[in-house]
């Protein structure tokens, strides 16, 4: 993506440059038709084209203004950044819980599996009516209900463990019902955001919610396990507490999280339908979806031939475990950093920059087997991961209109949920035929193909925020 606006020429500064020369008691207020919305506005760039379809849009209403207060001092994000880690927190727990719960009181790693599979069967089914209603409906209603929602199954889930009295099909209706609660939380909260940053601390504030994100992944796992190790209930009972707490930060988040709508409203499926031939239209965005989901599954089997190869060298799951957390240590670190890159980096050169070091770290895991030595690696490869989400993520809400931002944002977790989804099934064939050293091997030259070809894509070449809007050309 491009950097952040510095100069008149930029469409999104131009409206506050000319407040600030207007004469004193005068606003300048732009200019839109009864019934549109706003366009970008903008001065054309020496050399750009325009008639692609594809102009970065202006701030609608119902978005942040520009405003001089500090990130760290806006209460609307730190209250919403809280609530929703809080809920994250819960909820990567119990994800660790649901399986470990199963696995202890039926002892059958095929129970356990179902009811992991039903925690994250949401990721694929729900997201895209998911991304409709929460375009459709209020998105601070549909995180207070998906918390208070999710606050009383694991209050259900923690009665049936304290009586004695366990069903598998009830945990793994629980574990649903948990997992699609979760989608709508997360993509309210995605889509909520630029309502209450201003457009020039969006990279600060998505680079907040990605450190966020990384850390509870980081500290959900350990706190989960631990609760179970305590009591079979101790888990669910926390994310009661947790998710109650999520809840009553979120009601604190003042003013409109999204832009009015009016006019009649179109069915659910018509919506869905919408957000695809959007994002179908979305050529550059196309292409970098494509690429990160092809890195997806190759890192998906990555993870297993380490394991696999883990195993074979008679290590223990603690050096697997060491191994995988450096990997999530090195994505918070660039979490917190990916803001910085953001700003100075378009998201063209940060793909093609993220494939081709992606692709030098492969390589040698194919011939490393120290978990420590591993784990270095993993880390770099995180960290490049979480810059990479950073970047994307201040992407997607500056092209996308805040009326398509809901299913703008289901459609990037479906195709990167999806890709991961198939890793480990493509990688258990790979490493049974070939085993860990060529498996890994293979998957570095297709990482390296991927760069070549992203490097090679005309759609990687012409981003939309950098094209000129028509109105000031």
């Amino acid at each position: 993506m491009t950097p952040p606006p510095k100069t008149v020429t930029d469409p999104a500064v131009l409206p506050w440059e000319l407040a600030a020369a207007a004469p004193a008691g005068e606003a300048p207020q732009p200019r839109t038709d009864p019934g549109t919305e706003p366009r970008p506005t903008g001065r054309a760039e020496p050399g750009a084209r325009s008639g692609s379809g594809e102009a970065a849009p202006a701030p609608e209403h119902g978005e942040a203004p520009s405003a001089a207060v500090p990130l760290r001092r806006n209460r609307d994000f730190g209250l919403l950044w809280g609530g929703a880690g809080l809920s994250l927190l819960a909820g990567r727990a119990t994800a660790v819980a649901y399986p470990l719960t199963v696995l202890w009181i039926t002892g059958s790693p095929g129970d356990a599996g179902l009811v992991g599979t039903a925690l994250l069967l949401p990721q694929l089914l729900v997201q895209l009516p998911g991304g409709a209603l929460v375009d459709r409906w209020d998105r601070r209603r549909i995180m207070i209900g998906a918390g208070l929602g999710q606050a009383l199954v694991a209050g259900a889930v923690a009665a049936l463990l304290l009586s004695g009295h366990v069903w598998l099909w009830a945990l793994l209706a629980a574990a649903f019902t948990e997992g699609t609660l979760g989608v709508l939380h997360q993509l309210a909260e995605r889509a909520a955001v630029p309502a209450v940053v201003p457009t020039e601390q969006l990279p600060a504030a998505l680079t907040g919610n990605e450190a966020r994100t990384r850390g509870a992944a980081i500290a959900g796992q350990p706190l989960g396990s631990g609760l179970v190790a305590l009591g079979s209930s101790f888990p669910y009972v926390a994310a009661l507490v947790g998710q109650l707490a999520s809840v009553v930060l979120l009601f604190g988040v003042r003013g409109k999280l999204q832009a009015e709508r009016t006019g009649p409203r179109p069915d659910l499926v018509r919506e869905i339908k919408e957000g695809l031939v959007w994002m179908w239209r979305q050529r550059f965005l196309r292409a970098v979806m494509a690429a990160v989901a092809v890195s997806n599954v190759l890192f998906q089997g990555l993870n297993l031939a380490v394991m696999t190869g883990i195993q074979e060298n008679h290590g223990s799951q603690f050096q697997i475990g060491v191994v995988l957390s450096l990997s999530g240590a090195g994505g918070l670190v660039g979490a917190i950093t990916g803001g910085w890159w953001a700003t100075r980096f378009s998201l063209r050169t940060l793909v093609l920059g993220g494939l081709a070091v992606w692709t030098a770290l492969m390589v040698p895991v194919a011939f490393l087997r120290d978990p420590y030595a591993l784990g270095a690696l993993f880390a770099a490869s995180g960290y490049v991961g979480g810059v990479f989400n950073v970047a994307g993520g201040v992407f997607m809400v500056r092209v996308a209109p805040d009326r398509m931002r809901g299913r703008a944002n289901s459609l990037a977790m479906l195709v990167g949920g999806g890709a991961m989804a198939a890793g480990p099934v493509a990688a258990g064939f790979a490493l049974e035929a070939f085993g860990p050293t060529r498996t890994v091997l293979g998957l570095s030259v297709a990482m390296g193909v991927t760069a070549l070809v992203a490097l090679l894509s005309p759609s990687l070449r012409r981003n939309p925020l950098e094209k000129a809007s028509p109105e000031l050309a």
